[in-house]
Parts: C-alpha cells; sequence; structure tokens
C-alpha cells in the first residue's frame, strides 16, 4: 500500500485519519505513516497511534502522499505553497459512503467526507475540503482551498471563490457567488451574492465585518 501523510496534527488532522481507516475497512489502499505538524512540541510524539513526524521542512524533502488536514482555507494555503516544488503527490479522498457523481468535476488533493453529496457537473477545486453530511449541488463550484464545515447546504450554480470557509450548518441558495476569502457563519443562509474578504452571518447572511 502506498504511504500517506497527514498535515496538521489536530482535531481536523485526527479526523483525516479516521476517515482513511474508513476507506482501508473497505479496500485496503493506504499505509498512514502519521501526521507532520510544524509544532515542535509534537514531534516524536504519537496522537491517536501515529507518530509526529516532523516539520513542513521534512516533508519538502520526501516524496510521499499528502494530505491537509488543516482547517483554515488561508492556513492550508500557505502550507501547499510552501511545499511547491517537493515531489509529494496530492491524492483525492472520498469516504465510503458519500456519493460524488461521476459527472462532477475533483481537483488534487480534495477531501470528501461520510454522507456528503457531490451532484451532477459540481466541481470541487484542488484541496477544497468538504466535512460529513454536506450536500452539493448541480454545477457548484468550490474554489481552491474551499471548506465546508459539517452540514453545509449549497444549491445548484453557486460559486464559492477560493479560501471560502461555510460554517456548520449553513446554506446557499442556487446561483449565488461568494467572494474569495469570505468566511460565512455557522447556520447563516446566504440569499444574495457576498463580496470577497469579509464575515457574514445570519438570516438573511449580512456582511458584519471585512479584513484589513
Amino acid at each position: 500500500m502506498p504511504d500517506i501523510v497527514i498535515v496538521g496534527a489536530g482535531g481536523l488532522g485526527r479526523e483525516v485519519a479516521g476517515l482513511i481507516e474508513d476507506i482501508n475497512r473497505q479496500d485496503p489502499t493506504w499505509n498512514i505513516l502519521g501526521f507532520v505538524d510544524d509544532n515542535q512540541a509534537l514531534h516524536g510524539t504519537v496522537i491517536d497511534d501515529y507518530p509526529v513526524l516532523g516539520g513542513l521542512d521534512w516533508l519538502k524533502e520526501q516524496s510521499l502522499n499528502v494530505v491537509m488536514g488543516i482547517g483554515n482555507p488561508l492556513a492550508r494555503k500557505i502550507v501547499i505553497e510552501k511545499l511547491g516544488g517537493s515531489p509529494n503527490d496530492y491524492p483525492v479522498l472520498v469516504h465510503p459512503n458519500a456519493v460524488v457523481s461521476s459527472r462532477a468535476r475533483i481537483g488534487i488533493g480534495v477531501v470528501v467526507c461520510a454522507s456528503s453529496v457531490v451532484n451532477v457537473d459540481a466541481t470541487l477545486e484542488d484541496h477544497s475540503f468538504v466535512n460529513p453530511s454536506c450536500t452539493i449541488g448541480h454545477d457548484a463550484i468550490v474554489g481552491f482551498y474551499g471548506m465546508l464545515l459539517p452540514g453545509v447546504n449549497v444549491a445548484g450554480r453557486v460559486r464559492l471563490e477560493e479560501c471560502v470557509s461555510v460554517g456548520t450548518g449553513a446554506a446557499i441558495i442556487q446561483g449565488i457567488t461568494v467572494g474569495a476569502r469570505t468566511v460565512i457563519g455557522a447556520g447563516a443562509v446566504v440569499v444574495r451574492d457576498l463580496p470577497p474578504d469579509c464575515t457574514a452571518v445570519g438570516s438573511p447572511a449580512k456582511p458584519i465585518k471585512f479584513m484589513g
């Protein structure tokens, strides 16, 4: 089985390890070597039976399969850029009970967790992350590094630009565009386009602050 490492030894990284274990229970596919984390205090420790192997400087010299276990889209983008030029690969991981249309377009490094549905002609761009029990409608686009937290509903023809984060239980109605780096709060209902670089909450969702 090919070796794989998880970047990020926190809660999401441990959840990714569990997802890989679920894949292996159905069809032995991956050998989990352990976690990679820049917190030097964790190096050499064992978390959920897997060692913390080192930091990004160590990983950049490897040739491994790598999956992101980091929740913040901007942080995930920085990590991928730091690893640029390394010989590592970024496989797609889909939980065995997720449903992904054969007509969906899935980029590198994408993770789709349990009980999520990705519908026909939807697009998950590179390194986007779909947590459990999400639905992504037809022709919707989740941009590079996007993060959908559990229970998010994205309707058809929605476009989430790069590094958008959508909070637990939020809903986005059809045809909406959400600008890059925007954060949508838990339980929000998005009924109008949202600009980039803002935090939006409520029903209907409205920007309450802007970055910078």
